[in-house]
């Protein structure tokens, strides 16, 4: 069982990553959400997993599970689905502001520049052969 849950916590942290380190706004949104459930999974898992247990003790309860990972986790969960409706928001509004959803603005700017400095050398080589 902790084998199952630590590859699961594995993957999605590296599935995570992998989609943080893309160049468009849509995966970098999806990565951020995976690196939320692998921290909650990993949280959750803290706690030590137990089956059929309860997460309070009482009198008549001689083994029980540590409540404090499952309340961590479910406060994860509301923080990362706040988190997620803000980073989705801004990433529309920066999607509606310059109609690209490209993350990589030094990138893209040097691109610009040199696809602007190509036409200029190509019409200064024409110029030149016609002379």
């Amino acid at each position: 069982m902790e084998f199952l849950i630590a590859t699961t916590i594995g993957v999605l942290t590296a599935a995570g990553i992998y989609m943080v380190l893309r160049l468009r706004t849509f995966p970098v949104i999806i990565g951020t959400s995976l690196l939320t459930y692998a921290v909650n999974l990993f949280l959750f898992a803290s706690g030590r997993l137990v089956i059929n247990q309860p997460p309070i003790l009482r009198d008549d309860v001689t083994s029980y599970t540590d409540p404090l990972p499952q309340a961590l986790v479910l406060t994860a969960i509301v923080i990362s689905f706040g988190m997620t409706a803000v980073v989705v928001m801004i990433a529309l509004a920066s999607y509606l502001s310059a109609n690209d959803d490209h993350v990589d603005e030094a990138g893209k700017l040097a691109e610009e520049r040199h696809a602007g400095e190509d036409p200029d050398r190509q019409q200064g080589d024409e110029k030149e052969s016609r002379a």
